[in-house]
């Protein structure tokens, strides 16, 4: 199994579609919104947030 390393947006958005594309669609959603919270624009968060509609019980802040 692959080491992931994770230094960009992108490198989070990668392993998300990865992760969808295996099915683990709750996987890919935390990695989305890992993703979108280190997105300085909110519309490209929300962009990205819809794009992995999973929902998840992750807890807020």
């Amino acid at each position: 199994m692959p080491l992931f390393s994770f230094n960009t947006v992108a490198d989070y958005l990668k392993a998300a579609h990865e992760m969808a594309a295996s099915g683990r669609t709750a996987l890919a959603r935390l990695l989305a919104e890992a993703a979108a919270e280190f997105t300085p624009d909110p519309v490209e968060a929300a962009r990205i947030l819809n794009g992995f509609p999973a929902s998840t019980q992750r807890e807020e802040d």
